[in-house]
């Protein structure tokens, strides 16, 4: 009674150990799944043969004849990672031999056993061995491995002695296993597997003798996964599938930001083209011009608009440049300084030139301006900006009287370097506006 009692016990004990393993939160993952993202919980029923005779021989209470019967069960089953689970597994039905040896290599006639498992449960680690699979929703096909402890009460009716017809015994057994699951559908899978059985407990089969006995169960099955049916199963998680489906996800997206770039590319050069363009040959790019379509020849000031007082040219034979003259030049280049990564000209170098507005207006010199950067960014961007800057100038010496068909802008980008652009020195001192006087 006392033995009853303890096994009783020690089977409560090992039921309450499972539940609290199923009930534990899976940890947050650190690498590239997150299990919150699966189901991890299912259910399955299975129903198959119950038999003595094993891929491991016989046990050894030797009989001629093993009688098959149909045995059931059910499982469930918590995937704490991809490749393993924790599965609590029941089982019952009968297990029968005829025919008992006489130890001398025959066999005694009308003689046998049948043992009725009337419950047994076992908790049980189920390793997958592989996950061959397409895609993260569904495992194809998962081969795997179980091995566990279980307790079961079973009683044995024997021929022709039948001592111990009608009465129960519980004992401990060891469930070992493989199968194969495929996978139907998302949150179905269909369960083939076979588990030997070694059974610790006396008399499983009636007979006193050796604890060795074992039966094997060959079953075919369903498996049900709990939980949000958007989400897929854990256990037919694959890694591969997963870093594939990632990388066509990635590849997609490069190609959808190359496409975007290309379109960007070509639409800036457009718009580039357009706003350096110069339509009425009035000597002011589009992007300037306040008054697009002036008649040829018309004198235009830096916003591209007529001069309402025509200035009278003087044509001159010789232009001679002094050193004063030079030196306007040179200040007003010293001093000229851009608002960041624009055109627009800052407040302090407003003075510097005046100063050489004043001096093409007096002496009616033409001017050319060349714009230049550094070579920090893009190339056409670099062009277009020192273009701009260029211009900039130009609009505001006009803007202070000087003739716009005097005064030439070119812009050359990153072309024309006076110094190394590895050094912060030397980019400094190639963002830059030439003044050329002639």
């Amino acid at each position: 009674m006392n033995t009853r009692i303890t096994k009783s016990t020690m089977l409560i004990a090992l039921l309450g150990l499972s539940s609290q393993l199923f009930a534990q939160e899976t940890p947050a993952a650190t690498g590239r799944f997150s299990p919150t993202q699966f189901r991890t919980w299912s259910v399955g029923v299975h129903g198959g043969l119950l038999t003595p005779r094993t891929i491991f021989g016989n046990s050894n209470h030797q009989f001629e004849t093993p009688v098959e019967h149909i045995g059931y069960g059910g499982y469930v089953k918590k995937q704490i990672l991809p490749q393993l689970g924790i599965q609590a597994d029941f089982l019952a039905g009968k297990v029968e031999e005829l025919r008992a040896s006489n130890g001398a290599g025959g066999f005694i006639a009308n003689t046998g056993y049948k043992t009725n498992i009337q419950w047994s449960g076992a908790l049980s680690a189920v390793w997958n061995v592989a996950n061959i699979s397409i895609n993260q929703e569904n495992g194809i096909l998962t081969p795997y491995l179980k091995a566990g402890a279980g307790y079961m009460s079973s009683g044995a009716t024997t021929s022709p002695n039948t001592v111990d017809a009608g009465s129960y015994r519980e004992g401990w057994f060891v469930p070992v296993g493989a199968g194969l699951k495929l996978g139907v559908a998302k949150g179905i899978n269909v369960d083939l597997g076979y588990d030997v059985n070694f059974v610790k407990s006396a008399k499983f089969d009636g007979f006193n003798g050796p604890t060795n006995d074992r039966f094997a169960y060959a079953h075919a099955g369903l498996e049900f996964a709990i939980g949000d049916k958007s989400k897929p199963q854990l256990q037919n998680y694959s890694s591969l599938a997963n870093l594939n489906k990632q990388t066509a996800a990635e590849s997609a997206e490069l190609r959808r930001a190359l496409s975007t770039a290309e379109q960007n590319a070509a639409r800036d050069r457009e718009q580039y083209a357009k706003d350096m363009g110069d339509d009425d040959n009035d000597g002011v790019a589009n992007k300037f011009d306040k008054c697009p379509g002036t008649a040829s020849g018309t004198v235009v000031d830096g916003s591209g608009c007529p001069i309402k007082v025509q200035r009278e040219v003087v044509k001159e034979t010789k232009v001679v440049v002094t050193e004063a003259d030079r030196k306007v030049v040179k200040d007003a280049i010293s001093n000229l300084e851009f608002d960041l990564g624009k055109s627009t000209i800052r407040s302090k170098s407003f003075a510097t030139l005046n100063r050489v507005a004043a001096l093409l207006v007096e002496k009616n010199f033409s001017l050319k301006l060349a714009g230049h950067t550094d070579n920090t960014g893009g190339r056409e961007l670099n062009l277009r900006l020192s273009k701009d800057r260029a211009e900039s100038v130009k609009a505001y010496l006009v803007s202070q009287g000087a003739n716009a068909s005097r005064i030439e802008a070119t812009g050359y980008g990153p072309d024309q370097p006076i110094a190394s652009n590895k050094t912060a020195t030397g980019r400094q001192q190639n963002r830059r506006v030439e003044f050329t006087l002639y």
